[in-house]
């Protein structure tokens, strides 16, 4: 049976990707792993793809790693992508997380692998690792580092605590709050925002996203120059200026 299910919407533009395992608070084992990192492989080499959306069945959006499963040594990572089959590289098609009840743990890590989150306004968001003689290992403690002010990221990872979604939202780390049972609703909304723009233009802005941090400003510059070589040089491109100057929507290819 399969634990991570998977359904095109919004016209076959985005895929729907659904962790299902709610008995186990869809918590991530070895299977879960293998099967999200087939999957996203899966979403990078379907060109009419543009998106993924990542919820959880039931009643939370992920606990994190399956402790009982790692008791037995049932590793909770694949290869290079690491936990869950992409916290540590995850695809190169943008990712959308849609968070209702709890994203903690690791369930958080792999909701900050994303590349927008949308949580309910009453969803429990946390890094409790510390409470169990653990690290935020799965790129918890990396991203925060990276993506809030340090004080805030200390205080969640070093408390252990819930933190409420609404100052998640103010520090930039939670795009859209949705209302309580509206995550997936809301995430689909923001997913229809991209299904619309052009799919090599939205894999290069990622990417030049992703690394700009490591590059610094200078050598951003000479990184960024093939990536925009690639995407202004397509035939995408060439379809946005002739659609624009037609005054029709671009049919995109991918190419």
């Amino acid at each position: 049976m399969s634990v991570v299910l998977t359904e095109k919407v919004l016209d076959d533009r985005a895929l729907l990707i659904t962790l299902n395992r709610p008995d186990a608070r869809n918590a991530v084992n070895g299977q879960v792993a293998r099967e999200m990192a087939a999957i996203l492989d899966e979403l990078d080499a379907d060109p009419s793809l543009v998106v993924g959306i990542i919820r959880g069945e039931g009643r939370g959006f992920s606990a994190g790693m399956d402790l009982k499963a790692f008791l037995e040594g049932d590793v909770p990572m694949f290869e290079d992508r690491g936990f869950g089959g992409f916290a540590q590289r995850g695809p190169k098609t943008p990712l959308i997380a849609a968070i209702e009840g709890f994203a903690v743990a690791g369930g958080l890590e792999m909701a900050l692998a994303c590349d927008l989150i949308v949580a309910a306004s009453d969803a429990k968001l946390g890094l409790p690792e510390v409470k169990r003689s653990l690290i935020a290992a799965g790129g918890g403690l990396l991203r925060l580092a990276q993506r809030i002010p340090y004080h805030v990221a200390a205080e969640i990872a070093l408390t252990g605590d819930h933190v409420p979604v609404e100052r998640l939202y103010q520090v930039g780390l939670v795009n859209r709050v949705a209302e309580p049972g509206r995550a997936l609703e809301v995430a689909l909304e923001l997913a229809g925002q991209l299904v619309d723009n052009a799919p090599l233009a939205l894999e290069g802005s990622k990417y030049v996203l992703e690394n700009a941090a490591d590059w610094g400003m200078e050598e951003g510059w000479k990184q960024q120059d093939p990536v925009m070589l690639r995407v202004n040089q397509s035939e995408d491109a060439r379809e946005g200026a002739t659609a624009f100057a037609e005054r029709r929507a671009p049919v995109w290819r991918g190419r």
